[in-house]
């Protein structure tokens, strides 16, 4: 009854982050372009967010099996709810930079901080190996759900604010005050985590940033993750919206409802992956889906038209997250137990390192108008590439729900 109870906490804390997520990153570079920044500010303050995030979110989770779960995941709740604080109450360039760094702000409507190494580290505390897939798929389906509903909910929050007689910066700052409350509500929820999703039992090898018998894997596969991420940072959710209001002249409302319905289709494809991991096995589901959607993506700035590119782009994702859950799921699976915070760290972390650098880079594409479409094209060229390598390195390398087949 406690790991049900757990279980369902958890998924709720996911719900609320991920909404709050979805919620921000509409009108993020929206916001950050109406207090006076230019594209190439705007993509180094992401760039700055991320990278920050990667170094606290690095020590806390390789910590977090010391310092313990649920105070990890009140620590994370307490940087995201400050960061929003910061980013309401002024528009200094150095102290949103300073926020950005040390604090939680998501510019990709995606995961970022301490949050989902814990929380996925715990579930596989409270859940057989058999199960893990599956509810490793329905927490990202709802985690997707969530971010959709976000997403459609800010968009159009903004708009109707500014179709009432508000300013842009206004309704903008209102989304903010929002995403701040998000953080309040999981550092209550948080609070009623029991001690099942502590690890019992430690080894006492020596560690390299929480990881003994799994290092060489877990690098590894950390190093692929990154380039992966590298290649997803370059069209994270804001920017993505930027780049449809420039080249369509897309309104935030209009851009809300294009990433619900994105994030939807996501969360499904997410949910898909299930069968067709029991049926192929985990990497083969990571790579055979993820080739196809990083082609369509590559076709998105080829549409003459915002319907087709809208079409195309939600094609894309309801098959783009079917990697997600059975990575996750792969990396809990290969590593000792007293491994998995760690494990699950170390290689968010260098998803985060990869992703830091895109977003600048990225700007400097907008900036420049025959660039423009250029993210599009080498995030996914370099994707295929990630899952090419991902196969050949990887493929005889089974966890132990397949090795027991």
């Amino acid at each position: 009854m406690t790991h049900q109870r757990d279980i369902t906490l958890l998924f709720s804390t996911r719900i609320i982050r991920l909404f709050c997520y979805g919620f921000l990153s509409v009108v993020l570079a929206l916001y950050l372009a109406e207090t006076g920044f230019d594209e190439k500010m705007i993509g180094l303050l992401f760039t700055l967010t991320l990278a920050g995030d990667a170094g606290i979110t690095l020590w806390l989770t390789t910590h977090a099996d010391q310092l313990g779960r649920r105070n990890t995941l009140l620590i994370g709740a307490l940087l995201m709810a400050g960061a929003g604080a910061v980013f309401i109450v002024t528009h200094n360039i150095i102290l949103l930079m300073a926020a950005a760094i040390i604090g939680v702000i998501s510019p990709s409507g995606n995961e970022i901080g301490p949050f989902l190494s814990v929380e996925q580290a715990g579930l596989t505390q409270l859940i057989p190996n058999e199960k893990r897939t599956k509810i490793f798929a329905w927490y990202n389906m709802v985690g997707s759900f969530a971010t959709a509903t976000g997403a459609l909910a800010g968009g159009w929050l903004a708009k109707i604010l500014q179709s009432s007689g508000w300013t842009q910066l206004e309704s903008y700052r209102l989304v903010l005050m929002g995403y701040g409350l998000g953080g309040i509500i999981l550092v209550i929820l948080f609070m009623g985590v029991s001690p099942a999703i502590e690890v019992t039992g430690t080894t006492t090898q020596k560690k390299t940033l929480g990881l003994h018998r799994s290092r060489k894997v877990v690098f590894k596969l950390s190093s692929l993750f990154a380039l992966d991420a590298f290649a997803g940072g370059l069209v994270v959710q804001s920017m993505i919206a930027y780049w449809f209001h420039v080249k369509f002249n897309v309104d935030s409302g209009t851009l809300g409802s294009i990433f619900f319905g994105a994030n939807v289709l996501a969360g499904i494809s997410a949910l898909l992956a299930v069968p067709l991991a029991a049926k192929i096995g985990l990497i083969n589901t990571m790579v055979f889906t993820h080739i196809p959607s990083n082609i369509l993506l590559m076709l998105v700035p080829l549409m003459p038209n915002l319907p087709l590119a809208i079409g195309l782009l939600l094609v894309r994702f309801s098959i783009s997250q079917m990697d997600v859950p059975t990575r996750q799921s792969y990396t809990m699976a290969v590593v000792a137990p007293d491994e998995r915070s760690a494990a699950s760290g170390v290689t968010a972390i260098a998803r985060s390192v990869g992703a830091s650098i895109s977003p600048m880079l990225t700007g400097f594409f907008f900036s420049v108008p025959m660039f423009f479409n250029a993210p599009l094209f080498l995030a996914g060229g370099l994707k295929i590439i990630y899952d090419l390598l991902l196969y050949r390195e990887f493929r005889s390398v089974k966890p132990p729900e397949e090795s027991a087949k």
